[in-house]
């Protein structure tokens, strides 16, 4: 009998990140309410019910709350993996704030901090 052996095919750390989520799409928005897991630098996991093909480009606000207030990371992406759960989405671009603050919580909540950079 033969096994089938999953070979992990992602090259950046991802981190488990409860929070709040936006996703604009060309005709609707979804918001996601503490509903993330497996993000990264490049993309997030986003658990949503919608029917959101795969394909489909968004904006992806990530909602960061300080003692200060709200921080929105905007990001442009695309949907790439589509589960009964949730979407998979590639980030393809953002500005140099967000990708800062984003390199940030995927460090600070990594089980190592020095493999993120």
């Amino acid at each position: 009998m033969s096994q089938k052996v999953e070979i992990e095919k992602r090259s950046k750390p991802r981190v488990y990140y409860k929070t709040d989520i936006l996703l604009k799409l060309d005709k609707f928005e979804v918001r996601a309410l503490g509903s993330s897991r497996d993000l990264s630098l490049k993309g997030i996991y986003v658990k949503t019910d919608d029917d959101i093909p795969v394909g489909t480009e968004c904006m992806v606000e990530i909602s960061l709350s300080g003692t200060t207030g709200n921080l929105p990371l905007k990001m442009q992406g695309a949907v790439v993996r589509k589960e009964l759960s949730g979407i998979g989405i590639s980030f393809n671009s953002m500005d140099i704030d967000s990708y800062t603050h984003l390199k940030n919580v995927v460090r600070y909540n990594s089980a190592d901090p020095d493999i993120i950079y």
